[in-house]
């Protein structure tokens, strides 16, 4: 039997980011029509909703500057619209993306309308957004939903923390696309472009070009790795605060020559450039409770066949399975970032053996089907 969901979530292709590929993929396997997703009104919303399988209803939901708090009109549309599907409509159950602002709404559409109502939580919301009013409101919306979907173990232990009932946590993790992101594509062309040597190693991180990603601890890394004999270059493919500072550090480092910032590069370009690389890398690290929930980009790495380093921060662990798919080191000690980098680009054997495991994985329990099947299964056992 189907299930009908009422989907309420800020985040929603073509919005980027890990998040918002997530529900899309998930819910259009879920269902056609029946399903309704309430969102955000974006660029290119138009185009990419006419050919969608879901009900996707947008809405204008940018913050307003003089009300206080300034996303209150951004609750009562989400409310308002929420409500009157759930009047129009027999949902099974109501999904709301996070616990802030779309699970409030949620939870009271949910108990207006009789409906069971489940959050996701993605790790990252939970440590950074402090201990006020924000943090409060999140813990009860969490604290009262009939089911909570956790990203990681990491963000399952922190919900716990919070006051989060264990038996009402459901562990799913994002998945892949792995029609898209797979082994083979054509990606000579872009080492080519990099200027890069028939032996030369190629890292890449992929990433917001944020202090918490360890983009600039990689790139402290280089210059020890070329004084070992690796003749490595570092791509970075992403945006954000932090670019000047990067440049800026690579030349101080002296391999200014060898970081490569790609900015955004064209969608179908990206799982050219996990196929390009040697070694996939995001040293990350938790910086006064900013961290990373999960780790889309290390699934697709691995979607593409490639072994990874993480950092040990946050909830990599459940992107990462250590010494099998990649490895997780402290992503504030240079000293074992250099030392994983080393020991994998300088072993082909093992880059494999941990690019393979990391393949078969994401092919199986981490396909965006898989997913699916899991979310599906957790909607039938509470309806």
């Amino acid at each position: 039997m189907t299930q009908r969901y009422l989907v309420i979530t800020e985040l929603f292709l073509p919005t980027k980011g890990g998040t918002a590929v997530w529900f899309d993929e998930v819910y259009r396997r879920l269902g056609g029509k029946e399903i309704h997703i309430v969102t955000a009104a974006v660029p290119g919303a138009a185009a990419h909703d006419a050919a969608h399988p879901n009900s996707v209803h947008r809405l204008d939901l940018r913050r307003v500057t003089w009300l206080r708090p300034e996303s209150l009109a951004m609750y009562v549309k989400l409310f308002v619209r929420s409500l009157a599907l759930a009047l129009r409509h027999r949902f099974d159950a109501v999904h709301a993306g996070r616990a802030l602002p779309e699970g409030l709404v949620a939870w009271l559409v949910a108990r207006l309308t009789g409906h069971p109502v489940a959050i996701y939580a993605h790790g990252e919301e939970l440590t950074g957004w402090g201990r006020g009013n924000k943090y409060r409101a999140m813990c009860f919306a969490l604290r009262h939903a009939d089911r909570v979907i956790a990203n990681s173990d990491f963000t399952h232990q922190t919900l716990v923390g919070m006051g989060v009932e264990a038996r009402r946590i459901s562990v799913i993790h994002p998945g892949v696309d792995t029609g898209r992101f797979r082994p083979g594509l054509p990606s000579q062309d872009l080492r080519s472009g990099l200027g890069l040597s028939p032996d030369a190693k190629l890292l890449l991180s992929v990433g917001r070009l944020q202090r918490r990603k360890g983009f600039d601890t990689v790139i402290r890394c280089l210059p020890e790795l070329v004084a070992a004999g690796l003749d490595v270059h570092y791509a970075i493919i992403g945006i954000g605060e932090d670019d000047d500072y990067l440049a800026g550090l690579a030349q101080q480092s002296g391999v200014g020559d060898r970081v490569h910032r790609l900015g955004h590069v064209p969608l179908e370009d990206l799982p050219r450039w996990y196929n390009a690389c040697d070694l996939f890398v995001l040293a990350n690290r938790d910086i006064a409770g900013d961290t990373e929930g999960f780790g889309i980009v290390f699934i697709e790495a691995a979607a593409c066949g490639k072994a990874v380093v993480a950092g040990r921060a946050g909830g990599t662990g459940s992107a990462v399975l250590e010494g099998v798919t990649g490895l997780r080191i402290d992503g504030e000690s240079q000293i074992e970032v250099t030392a994983a980098l080393a020991a994998i680009l300088g072993d082909e054997d093992r880059r494999e053996a941990l690019g393979a495991s990391g393949l078969a994985r994401a092919q199986g329990s981490l396909s965006w089907d898989a997913v699916a099947a899991r979310t599906l299964a957790l909607g039938r056992n509470e309806s």
